[in-house]
């Protein structure tokens, strides 16, 4: 078992939550890739990408590993005129978290986040767990409580 900072913090919030460590020797690290290595469906699998208005506010997006997020409805739900995703080389300093380890629990600053409303679906989700090669499986209601998220349509069709 790694313990990792967002694992750490779902402890103490008490959210429980399934770790699964899978093995990235094949360097296949996408989130449909990881959903076949942990096992469970594509759509069930999240990614955690993060996006910047003109104004240089950030927004944190949580959508299903198969889909792709459509930045005028994700402006939508941030209540801005337009978003854009972040280069990846400002990930890092802006999050603590590297591409492919991107978890929305921990990240250096909590950003305002929005998570896509098929989550609802599903007993959990599959989020990073804040490092490559780890994930956990997570109740949508219970990580949206914590991290004061909303639900909303965010994926293009």
């Amino acid at each position: 078992m790694t313990m990792t900072n967002a694992l750490r913090l779902l402890n103490e919030a008490g959210i429980a939550y399934t770790e699964r460590e899978y093995n990235v020797d094949d360097g296949r690290v996408d989130a449909v890739a990881i959903a076949e290595k942990i096992g469970i469906p594509e759509e069930q699998c999240f990614k955690t990408l993060v996006t910047e208005t003109p104004a240089h506010e950030h927004f944190v997006f949580v959508v299903p590993a198969t889909g792709e997020l459509d930045l005028k409805k994700a402006a939508k739900a941030a209540g801005v005129k337009s978003i854009a995703m972040i280069p990846q080389k400002q990930l890092f300093p802006l999050t603590g978290y590297v591409h492919g380890g991107c978890s929305p629990v921990g990240m250096k600053k909590q950003f305002p986040t929005v998570i896509d409303e098929t989550a609802q679906l599903y007993d959990f989700i599959g989020i990073s767990g804040g490092k490559i090669g780890v994930n956990a499986g997570v109740n949508a209601e219970a990580l949206a409580a914590y991290l004061h998220a909303d639900f909303a349509d965010l994926m293009k069709k």
